[in-house]
Protein backbone atom coordinates (compact mmCIF):
# COMPACT_ATOMS: atom_id res chain seq x y z
CA UNK A 1 0.00 0.00 0.00
CA UNK A 2 1.22 3.25 -1.05
CA UNK A 3 1.48 6.29 2.05
CA UNK A 4 -1.49 8.02 -0.09
CA UNK A 5 -3.89 4.86 -0.02
CA UNK A 6 -2.45 4.79 3.40
CA UNK A 7 -3.42 7.62 4.62
CA UNK A 8 -6.48 7.73 2.76
CA UNK A 9 -7.71 4.03 4.51
CA UNK A 10 -6.71 6.10 7.85
CA UNK A 11 -9.24 8.55 7.17
CA UNK A 12 -11.58 6.64 5.93
CA UNK A 13 -11.76 3.76 8.90
CA UNK A 14 -11.59 7.02 11.29
CA UNK A 15 -14.69 8.14 9.85
CA UNK A 16 -16.19 4.69 9.25
CA UNK A 17 -15.50 3.67 12.99
CA UNK A 18 -16.80 6.58 14.37
CA UNK A 19 -20.39 6.95 12.48
CA UNK A 20 -20.94 2.89 12.79
CA UNK A 21 -20.64 3.61 16.63
CA UNK A 22 -22.84 6.85 16.62
CA UNK A 23 -25.50 4.81 14.47
CA UNK A 24 -25.08 1.89 17.35
CA UNK A 25 -25.95 4.08 20.26
CA UNK A 26 -29.05 5.85 17.74
CA UNK A 27 -30.56 2.27 17.30
CA UNK A 28 -29.65 1.27 21.08
CA UNK A 29 -32.64 3.50 21.53
CA UNK A 30 -35.02 0.86 20.52
CA UNK A 31 -38.80 2.21 20.55
CA UNK A 32 -41.73 0.73 21.35
CA UNK A 33 -43.80 0.65 18.34
CA UNK A 34 -42.38 -0.42 14.76
CA UNK A 35 -42.82 0.87 11.54
CA UNK A 36 -42.33 -1.65 9.15
CA UNK A 37 -42.32 -1.43 5.70
CA UNK A 38 -41.96 -4.12 3.15
CA UNK A 39 -39.26 -5.36 0.83
CA UNK A 40 -38.88 -8.04 -0.80
CA UNK A 41 -41.35 -10.42 0.49
CA UNK A 42 -43.65 -9.86 3.80
CA UNK A 43 -41.17 -11.67 5.88
CA UNK A 44 -38.11 -9.08 4.47
CA UNK A 45 -38.84 -5.60 6.13
CA UNK A 46 -37.48 -2.51 7.40
CA UNK A 47 -38.71 -0.44 10.63
CA UNK A 48 -38.13 3.19 10.72
CA UNK A 49 -34.42 2.10 13.08
CA UNK A 50 -33.17 0.97 9.57
CA UNK A 51 -33.54 4.15 7.84
CA UNK A 52 -33.21 6.47 10.78
CA UNK A 53 -29.69 4.79 10.78
CA UNK A 54 -28.87 5.02 7.29
CA UNK A 55 -29.65 8.57 6.92
CA UNK A 56 -27.09 9.17 9.73
CA UNK A 57 -24.58 7.24 8.20
CA UNK A 58 -25.05 8.80 4.46
CA UNK A 59 -25.32 12.99 6.12
CA UNK A 60 -22.07 11.99 8.15
CA UNK A 61 -20.34 10.66 5.27
CA UNK A 62 -21.30 13.12 3.18
CA UNK A 63 -20.66 15.83 5.27
CA UNK A 64 -16.97 14.75 5.17
CA UNK A 65 -16.56 13.62 2.28
CA UNK A 66 -19.16 14.86 -0.34
CA UNK A 67 -17.34 13.24 -3.30
CA UNK A 68 -17.80 9.81 -2.37
CA UNK A 69 -20.57 7.43 -3.68
CA UNK A 70 -22.91 5.47 -1.61
CA UNK A 71 -24.86 2.00 -1.41
CA UNK A 72 -26.89 1.81 1.04
CA UNK A 73 -29.48 -1.33 1.86
CA UNK A 74 -32.12 0.80 2.29
CA UNK A 75 -32.13 2.50 -0.73
CA UNK A 76 -29.75 5.34 -0.42
CA UNK A 77 -27.31 5.49 -3.47
CA UNK A 78 -25.17 7.88 -5.50
CA UNK A 79 -22.13 7.52 -7.63
CA UNK A 80 -18.35 8.29 -6.92
CA UNK A 81 -16.72 11.26 -8.15
CA UNK A 82 -13.90 10.15 -5.76
CA UNK A 83 -13.12 6.89 -6.52
CA UNK A 84 -14.41 5.81 -3.18
CA UNK A 85 -17.92 4.03 -2.28
CA UNK A 86 -19.32 3.06 0.33
CA UNK A 87 -21.30 0.01 1.22
CA UNK A 88 -23.77 0.28 3.94
CA UNK A 89 -25.97 -1.87 6.20
CA UNK A 90 -27.31 0.32 8.48
CA UNK A 91 -28.97 -2.32 10.15
CA UNK A 92 -27.92 -5.94 9.43
CA UNK A 93 -30.25 -8.74 11.33
CA UNK A 94 -33.54 -6.09 11.69
CA UNK A 95 -35.34 -9.47 12.32
CA UNK A 96 -33.23 -9.89 15.37
CA UNK A 97 -33.75 -6.14 16.22
CA UNK A 98 -37.10 -6.37 15.85
CA UNK A 99 -37.41 -9.19 18.34
CA UNK A 100 -35.18 -7.86 20.95
CA UNK A 101 -32.45 -10.55 20.22
CA UNK A 102 -28.38 -9.70 20.22
CA UNK A 103 -26.03 -9.49 17.21
CA UNK A 104 -27.63 -6.89 15.24
CA UNK A 105 -25.01 -4.62 13.86
CA UNK A 106 -23.94 -1.53 12.34
CA UNK A 107 -21.96 -2.60 8.76
CA UNK A 108 -19.86 -0.08 6.98
CA UNK A 109 -17.31 -0.67 4.53
CA UNK A 110 -15.59 1.75 2.02
CA UNK A 111 -14.28 0.03 -1.05
CA UNK A 112 -12.15 1.25 -4.70
CA UNK A 113 -11.30 -0.04 -7.39
CA UNK A 114 -9.87 -3.27 -5.91
CA UNK A 115 -12.48 -3.78 -3.11
CA UNK A 116 -13.18 -3.25 0.58
CA UNK A 117 -10.18 -1.03 1.69
CA UNK A 118 -11.78 -0.44 4.96
CA UNK A 119 -14.91 -2.42 6.96
CA UNK A 120 -16.33 -1.59 10.22
CA UNK A 121 -18.45 -4.13 12.00
CA UNK A 122 -20.38 -2.36 15.42
CA UNK A 123 -22.84 -4.79 17.35
CA UNK A 124 -23.40 -3.16 20.51
CA UNK A 125 -25.50 -5.78 22.13
CA UNK A 126 -22.64 -8.19 21.82
CA UNK A 127 -20.12 -5.12 23.29
CA UNK A 128 -18.01 -5.65 19.49
CA UNK A 129 -16.19 -4.00 17.00
CA UNK A 130 -14.77 -5.21 14.27
CA UNK A 131 -12.69 -3.38 12.31
CA UNK A 132 -10.22 -3.98 9.11
CA UNK A 133 -8.08 -2.28 6.78
CA UNK A 134 -6.93 -4.15 3.60
CA UNK A 135 -3.25 -5.31 3.81
CA UNK A 136 -3.45 -3.96 8.03
CA UNK A 137 -4.98 -7.16 9.63
CA UNK A 138 -8.19 -7.40 11.75
CA UNK A 139 -9.37 -6.08 14.80
CA UNK A 140 -11.93 -7.00 17.52
CA UNK A 141 -11.84 -4.09 20.47
CA UNK A 142 -8.75 -3.10 19.45
CA UNK A 143 -6.88 -6.61 19.99
CA UNK A 144 -5.71 -8.43 16.49
CA UNK A 145 -7.34 -11.15 15.69
CA UNK A 146 -7.21 -14.69 13.76
CA UNK A 147 -9.34 -17.13 12.21
CA UNK A 148 -8.65 -21.04 13.09
CA UNK A 149 -6.41 -22.63 10.96
CA UNK A 150 -6.61 -26.38 11.49
CA UNK A 151 -9.85 -27.82 12.11
CA UNK A 152 -11.34 -30.81 11.09
CA UNK A 153 -14.85 -30.15 9.53
CA UNK A 154 -16.36 -33.07 12.10
CA UNK A 155 -14.96 -30.94 14.91
CA UNK A 156 -15.86 -27.36 12.94
CA UNK A 157 -18.47 -25.12 14.46
CA UNK A 158 -20.67 -23.14 11.34
CA UNK A 159 -22.66 -20.76 10.93
CA UNK A 160 -25.41 -20.26 8.28
CA UNK A 161 -28.26 -18.11 7.59
CA UNK A 162 -31.55 -18.48 5.55
CA UNK A 163 -33.03 -16.54 2.45
CA UNK A 164 -36.61 -14.53 2.98
CA UNK A 165 -37.89 -15.70 0.30
CA UNK A 166 -38.67 -19.02 1.15
CA UNK A 167 -38.70 -20.92 -2.30
CA UNK A 168 -35.13 -20.24 -1.61
CA UNK A 169 -34.57 -22.02 0.88
CA UNK A 170 -34.90 -25.72 0.23
CA UNK A 171 -30.99 -25.55 -1.31
CA UNK A 172 -30.35 -24.36 2.26
CA UNK A 173 -32.23 -26.50 4.15
CA UNK A 174 -29.99 -29.62 2.19
CA UNK A 175 -27.16 -27.94 3.05
CA UNK A 176 -27.76 -28.21 6.58
CA UNK A 177 -29.30 -31.65 6.74
CA UNK A 178 -26.09 -32.72 4.85
CA UNK A 179 -23.42 -30.87 6.99
CA UNK A 180 -25.00 -31.59 10.31
CA UNK A 181 -24.09 -34.92 11.13
CA UNK A 182 -20.53 -34.28 9.93
CA UNK A 183 -19.79 -31.13 11.65
CA UNK A 184 -19.39 -30.37 15.23
CA UNK A 185 -22.82 -28.06 14.96
CA UNK A 186 -24.27 -25.24 12.88
CA UNK A 187 -25.57 -21.79 14.49
CA UNK A 188 -27.78 -19.25 12.94
CA UNK A 189 -27.26 -16.21 14.50
CA UNK A 190 -29.31 -13.76 12.36
CA UNK A 191 -26.69 -11.39 10.87
CA UNK A 192 -23.99 -12.30 8.09
CA UNK A 193 -21.69 -9.60 8.93
CA UNK A 194 -21.14 -10.80 12.64
CA UNK A 195 -20.86 -14.34 11.20
CA UNK A 196 -17.93 -13.53 9.14
CA UNK A 197 -16.22 -11.85 11.93
CA UNK A 198 -16.82 -14.34 13.97
CA UNK A 199 -14.67 -16.61 11.26
CA UNK A 200 -12.06 -13.97 11.33
CA UNK A 201 -11.74 -14.03 15.09
CA UNK A 202 -11.98 -18.12 15.56
CA UNK A 203 -15.37 -17.89 17.06
CA UNK A 204 -17.09 -19.50 14.18
CA UNK A 205 -14.67 -22.22 12.32
CA UNK A 206 -16.49 -22.08 8.50
CA UNK A 207 -19.64 -19.97 7.64
CA UNK A 208 -21.69 -20.50 4.44
CA UNK A 209 -24.97 -18.34 3.49
CA UNK A 210 -27.12 -18.05 -0.32
CA UNK A 211 -28.11 -14.40 -1.36
CA UNK A 212 -26.32 -12.08 0.51
CA UNK A 213 -25.84 -8.62 -0.93
CA UNK A 214 -22.87 -6.69 -0.84
CA UNK A 215 -23.93 -4.84 1.63
CA UNK A 216 -24.33 -7.65 3.89
CA UNK A 217 -20.87 -8.82 3.68
CA UNK A 218 -18.73 -5.53 2.21
CA UNK A 219 -17.67 -5.10 5.73
CA UNK A 220 -17.32 -8.78 7.00
CA UNK A 221 -15.73 -10.46 4.68
CA UNK A 222 -12.58 -7.26 4.66
CA UNK A 223 -12.42 -8.61 8.55
CA UNK A 224 -12.28 -12.41 8.26
CA UNK A 225 -9.81 -12.20 5.21
CA UNK A 226 -7.84 -9.81 6.92
CA UNK A 227 -7.78 -12.36 9.91
CA UNK A 228 -6.50 -14.96 7.65
CA UNK A 229 -9.75 -16.54 6.57
CA UNK A 230 -10.64 -17.31 3.21
CA UNK A 231 -14.09 -15.98 1.56
CA UNK A 232 -15.33 -16.97 -2.05
CA UNK A 233 -18.40 -16.16 -3.06
CA UNK A 234 -19.88 -18.68 -5.82
CA UNK A 235 -22.24 -18.63 -8.85
CA UNK A 236 -24.83 -15.50 -9.20
CA UNK A 237 -28.29 -13.90 -8.51
CA UNK A 238 -30.15 -15.21 -5.43
CA UNK A 239 -28.48 -18.68 -5.50
CA UNK A 240 -25.32 -16.83 -4.94
CA UNK A 241 -22.85 -19.05 -1.96
CA UNK A 242 -20.87 -17.11 -0.11
CA UNK A 243 -18.29 -19.65 1.61
CA UNK A 244 -16.27 -18.30 4.25
CA UNK A 245 -13.19 -20.67 6.71
CA UNK A 246 -9.80 -20.94 8.00
CA UNK A 247 -7.34 -22.10 5.21
CA UNK A 248 -7.62 -25.58 6.32
CA UNK A 249 -11.25 -26.15 6.50
CA UNK A 250 -12.29 -23.76 3.09
CA UNK A 251 -11.46 -26.32 0.64
CA UNK A 252 -13.23 -29.52 2.38
CA UNK A 253 -16.01 -27.19 3.04
CA UNK A 254 -16.65 -25.89 -0.26
CA UNK A 255 -16.50 -29.05 -1.47
CA UNK A 256 -18.93 -30.52 1.00
CA UNK A 257 -21.61 -27.78 -0.14
CA UNK A 258 -20.94 -28.35 -3.81
CA UNK A 259 -21.61 -31.99 -3.48
CA UNK A 260 -24.91 -31.57 -2.00
CA UNK A 261 -28.00 -31.90 -4.08
CA UNK A 262 -31.86 -31.15 -4.13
Amino acid sequence: MTPETSRLASELHQLAESVAIAAGELLMQRPSHFDLTEKSTAIDFATQMDEKAEALIVETILRARPDDGIIGEEGAARPSDSGITWVIDPLDGTVNYFYGLPGWNVSIAARDDKGSLVGVVAAPTINSLWHAIRGGGAFHNGQKIGCSSHVALDRALLGTGFAYDVADRAIQIAMVASLIPRTRDIRRMGSAAVDLCHVGMGALDGYFEHGLKEWDWAAGALVATEAGAHVAHIGDGARKLTVAAGPGLFPVLQEALACVEI
